[in-house]
């Protein structure tokens, strides 16, 4: 599997826009699908949604190429805000909806990173 884009970002909604279409050049750069890649825009916005939730001030965001696309979003520092909310259920349902071989970490209870993947078209 070879990385692609490594980026290290600060949570903020500002930069998560700019992560968002980071993210869909990368799903066009690989041919997914209009829908995969949506879907894939949606589930980076939403780990980082929850790490921001969960008290982290930085995440990373690691896109890589093999069979497929695989992306691992993972918090930087310690979380200040382990405690999981409605809005965080319903975030993790949506990316486990979305996506494929959806992975979670947790550190001392609190979410710490997630990795999924998106099939490549043919």
């Amino acid at each position: 599997m070879m990385e692609i884009l490594s980026l290290r970002v600060a949570l903020s909604p500002d930069v998560m826009t700019t992560v968002r279409l980071a993210t869909g050049g990368v799903c066009s750069l690989l041919s997914l699908s209009y829908d995969d890649g949506e879907d894939c825009k949606v589930c980076v916005t939403e780990s980082l949604l929850l790490l921001l939730r969960g008290g982290y001030a930085r995440a990373n965001v690691v896109f890589s190429d093999g069979d497929e696309l695989s992306v691992r979003v993972e918090g930087e520092g310690e979380a200040t805000a382990p405690q999981q909310s409605d809005e965080d259920e319903i975030a993790l349902a949506l990316i486990n909806a979305l996506a494929q071989n959806v992975k979670m970490r947790r550190s001392e209870g609190a979410l710490s990173g997630i990795s999924f993947t998106f099939g490549k078209q043919a």
